[in-house]
């Protein structure tokens, strides 16, 4: 049973680089992979807090063109992975995971180098009119970006559970506790970032209500969510009816210019 999870794991982190550079069905976001790492190991629940930490830390952060940004899926994976089968809980996930996902940026960077000279490989052989050989090309550097991911979570799956647990036992606790605040830290600024490109001054109102609703009323993240739903789909509908009354006015105006020109 373990060794099935050991494989379905790393084929999820193979498959989720993959997919984010290519098919991009959603399932490279944390909360997705964090899911379905849960439903392989049998722990959703640690495995979605674990993810939801992951997923708040990505909302400020962007890889715009070719730069690249701490991959917060393959921490989702590791730290979940790590998390349940080692019974150490959801801080050592995040603790552990953190720093997976910041060394993958060198990964990135490394597989998009090699991904450079498929590209001109790609390109002489068009030139060359060797069509067959060219279209084999792209396939290379899907494998590269799956392997960017897979051997990392290869390496941890098969040393990581009782490595992790021996390194866990030497490491100083100031070590171990700045990596706790850190993880508790970073969804802040996500947050944080993500509030100060959004019209937050628009919606204030909206913003302390639901910040009274859950800090206060103890209203679950479900209840929440359909509140937010319910006054988003009113505001919405408010704002189109409002849009339809100025294209009436609009239209009523033209109608009587156009009857004053005529009985001129």
């Amino acid at each position: 049973m373990q060794l099935l999870q050991d494989l379905l794991i790393i084929l999820l982190a193979a498959w989720m680089c993959i997919d984010q550079n290519g098919l991009v069905i959603v399932s490279y976001f944390p909360v997705i992979v964090g899911f379905i790492t849960g439903l392989i190991m049998g722990d959703i629940t640690t495995a979605m807090y674990i993810a939801g930490t992951f997923e708040l830390m990505q909302l400020g952060v962007a890889n715009l063109g070719g730069s690249s940004m701490p991959n917060y899926g393959l921490a989702t994976i590791i730290g979940a992975f790590l998390a349940i089968r080692t019974g150490t809980g959801v801080k050592t996930g995040i603790a552990v995971g953190l720093p997976v996902g910041m060394l993958a940026i060198q990964l990135d960077v490394l597989i998009k180098i090699i991904n450079q000279f498929i590209q001109r490989r790609m390109e002489r052989l068009n030139h060359e009119h060797k069509w067959k050989a060219m279209l084999r090309q792209p396939w290379y550097g899907v494998g590269f970006f799956g392997l960017e991911t897979g051997i990392p979570t290869a390496i941890l799956v098969f040393l990581g559970p009782t490595a992790v647990k021996e390194i866990l036992k030497w490491l100083p606790a100031w070590f171990t506790n700045g990596l706790t605040i850190a993880g508790g830290l970073l969804p802040v600024v996500g947050v944080a970032m993500l509030l100060h490109y959004m019209p937050t001054k628009k919606f204030f109102t909206f913003l302390v209500i639901g910040f009274v609703l859950t800090a206060y009323l103890k209203v679950p993240i479900l209840g929440l969510a359909l509140i937010g739903f319910a006054c988003a789909y009113y505001y919405f509908n408010s704002e189109m009816k409002k849009a339809d009354e100025k294209q009436e006015v609009k239209a009523a105006g033209a109608t009587n210019d156009q009857g004053d020109d005529y009985d001129e």
